[in-house]
């Protein structure tokens, strides 16, 4: 069995963005050896004896973060013989030399609609540059490889029926995911007096809590809208399962793993993403920034009949255990190192 590096941005089971991380550590566990994880953030977390966290910790500056970088793949050199690159292309500008000369199989993740030169740096020294979104910027690179979701449909999957009225959105509080348009979206249903209720899920990104808290001000009126804190994603199943509806403006150009979470887990799902035409109705495909584009999906799904929403519930589930499952993911990644 191959024994890997990973880096990544946190290795933390509270972190309600990047928790999901944890489930796929578990799944790798299962097909490498000895798995060392070099992370920004540690905080909790329950893996496995052959999975290593290393922490950069919190030093006073960048030098210190480099420096302990460094020291970490030198020091583990002979712990590893392939490298998994999670998110962060900034691990392989300043690791791939040295892990091409000890002749490292590299494997760059990276799922962004935008990219730079040095991204093109970085998907040079990576021997397989993975993305999920076929509009990803790294998509057109020639050792692109095209990847799952990585949900794991054991953990979400349909677990009863939520209120048939009920809406959920989930992510960052930030302007990127339209939480903005959304409300709006809202706010022509609760003019139109549609029944529909909606639940906001999410915090913003440190630093821009101050676009979080206005946009809650703006919108603290709206009688259909509910807002709520970020929580875990261990957590979120039982909001999926709570709810009929998911909604998701994310743009094209970066698959949102939660939209596969929700249509594993029996949500009917609007989305923004160009990817799932042919997976959901063209009714639910929606433009990010029209309200009036999102309140009249919402409405077509609100209209559905309970036989057709589970019509479109089943065959979400099936789409995600066929394309885009946790353990599928950990198998075509596996494959992808043997073939390197």
């Amino acid at each position: 069995m191959t024994k890997i590096l990973i880096t990544t941005q946190a290795v933390d089971l509270n972190d309600p963005v990047l928790g999901f991380f944890h489930r796929w550590l578990l799944e790798f566990a299962k097909d490498f050896e000895r798995i060392d994880v070099i992370c920004l953030r540690e905080g909790e977390y329950k893996l496995p004896a052959n999975v290593f966290v290393h922490s950069l910790g919190k030093p006073s500056s960048r030098i210190k973060y480099i420096f302990r970088f460094y020291k970490y793949i030198f020091d583990l050199q002979h712990h590893y013989s392939t490298v998994f690159v999670h998110m962060n292309q900034e691990y392989i500008l300043l690791g791939g030399i040295f892990w091409r000369l000890w002749g490292k199989r590299i494997v760059l993740w990276r799922n962004h609609k935008k990219g730079s030169f040095w991204t093109r740096i970085a998907g040079n020294l990576a021997h397989t540059v993975c993305h999920t979104s076929p509009e990803a910027y790294v998509a057109k690179f020639g050792n692109a490889v095209q990847m799952p979701l990585g949900i794991d449909t054991e953990a979400f999957k349909p677990r009863g029926t939520g209120d048939p009225n009920s809406i959920l959105f989930l992510g960052r509080l930030d302007p990127v995911k339209r939480p903005d348009i959304f409300c709006e979206a809202m706010a022509i249903l609760g003019r139109e007096k549609v029944p529909a209720v909606a639940d906001i899920y999410g915090d913003p990104t440190p630093g821009r809590e101050a676009w979080g808290e206005e946009l809650k001000s703006k919108y603290k009126t709206l009688s259909n809208i509910s807002f709520h804190s970020g929580v875990r994603n261990d957590q979120t199943p039982a909001l999926y399962s709570s709810h009929a509806i998911y909604v998701n403006l994310t743009p094209a150009g970066s698959f949102d793993k939660t939209i596969g979470e929700a249509l594993a887990s029996g949500c009917l799902v609007i989305s923004a993403n160009s990817a799932l035409k042919g997976v959901i109705a063209d009714a639910l495909l929606v433009d990010a920034d029209s309200p009036p584009s999102i309140a009249n999906a919402l409405k077509g799904a609100l209209a559905l009949s309970s036989v057709d929403r589970e019509s479109c519930a089943r065959r979400g589930r099936q789409y995600v255990e066929k394309e885009h499952s946790l353990s599928l993911l950990a198998a075509k990644l596996s494959r992808i190192y043997r073939e390197v």
